[in-house]
């Protein structure tokens, strides 16, 4: 059945699924969480584990409530016209190819709207904006995502692949690999593994995490210190060059590598505003407006911006 657009009356479900957990909420039509649910995610299980798991957290959150639409947002490249993952890491066992939203609309018997984690979290941002804006959204954790959204429309891409900030070719980065396979990657010298494997390189010294080289770095760790903020540089450069290639409205960067502080996002909005053309020198890059929940709220407004997936 080919899928169809528009907001479904009543409150709807929104999944936010990563490789450890499964966030839910039941969410009025207004915006407000009615109700939370989480689960863990069975990654290593393989995606019909993963299916069953979102039909589960759906069911639990509505707890008997009418909801009329599920709203999927969720990790790997995703492309909501076909409801697809058409790409994905093994964070997820056989998450490739799976038919996310016709598999879980047929479990749930609710027409279901999925998108990229990242992509559905950038949409509150976008909606949050006057009408026809343009939007920059970048995500940096464990990996790097984004999303772009130009005149008010969501990018979307080739089977959904726009907004895949963390593969943007890098200077800091020549010559390290990066999780898709090239070389040279942004990710590889930004994401929290990049930034730790950069110090690993700089200082000749072992670091279990991201909060080792922060810790270190407190403690006067010159290495340490240079790893973060040559992270943040690489960050700040790519994103002020696709500012001046989109002239965005608003310039997002969320991700739990911001959680470092200004130690991290001093440099990156440095070489941000260096590379900014006269006429966007007004730009910053701010933080999320819609904290905790934000995943969640975005994966229920998919239901009403995103191709819905019926039950066959």
């Amino acid at each position: 059945m080919s899928p169809s657009r528009g907001r479904t009356p009543g409150p709807v479900v929104g999944l936010d699924l990563g490789g450890t957990k499964i966030a839910a909420a039941l969410v009025a039509a207004d915006g407000t969480v009615l109700a939370r649910h989480t689960r863990p995610t069975p990654a290593t299980e393989g995606a019909t584990a993963v299916l069953d798991a979102l039909a589960a957290a759906a069911t639990e959150v509505a707890s008997g409530a009418e909801a009329t639409a599920v709203g999927v947002a969720a990790a790997g490249v995703i492309d909501p016209l076909s409801g697809t993952v058409t790409g994905a890491t093994d964070t997820i066992s056989g998450w490739r190819g799976t038919p996310l939203a016709p598999a879980l609309a047929a479990r749930l018997g609710t027409p279901v709207a999925c998108d990229n984690d990242v992509r559905a979290t950038a949409g509150p941002e976008l909606a949050a904006l006057p009408e026809g804006s343009s939007l920059l959204y970048l995500a940096v954790g464990t990996g790097i995502g984004g999303a772009v959204a130009v005149d008010g429309r969501m990018a979307h891409g080739r089977l959904g692949v726009a907004g895949h900030l963390g593969h943007l070719p890098s200077p800091e980065a020549d010559g390290v690999p990066c999780s898709c396979g090239a070389v040279g990657h942004l990710e590889g010298v930004a994401a929290g593994p990049g930034i730790t494997a950069l110090y690993e390189r700089l200082s000749g010294r072992r670091a279990e995490r991201l909060q080792t080289v922060a810790a270190r770095a407190d403690r006067g760790d010159a290495a340490a210190a240079e790893a973060i903020a040559v992270g943040a540089r690489a960050a700040g450069r790519a994103l002020g060059g696709l500012a001046n290639a989109l002239g965005p409205d608003r310039v997002v960067v969320g991700g739990g590598v911001t959680g470092l502080g200004p130690r991290y996002l001093d440099p990156l909005a440095a070489s941000f505003a260096a590379e900014l053309l006269p006429a966007l020198r007004q730009l910053l890059p701010e933080p999320p407006r819609f904290g905790a929940d934000a995943a969640v709220r975005g994966a229920a407004l998919l239901t009403s911006t995103a191709p819905l997936h019926h039950p066959a």
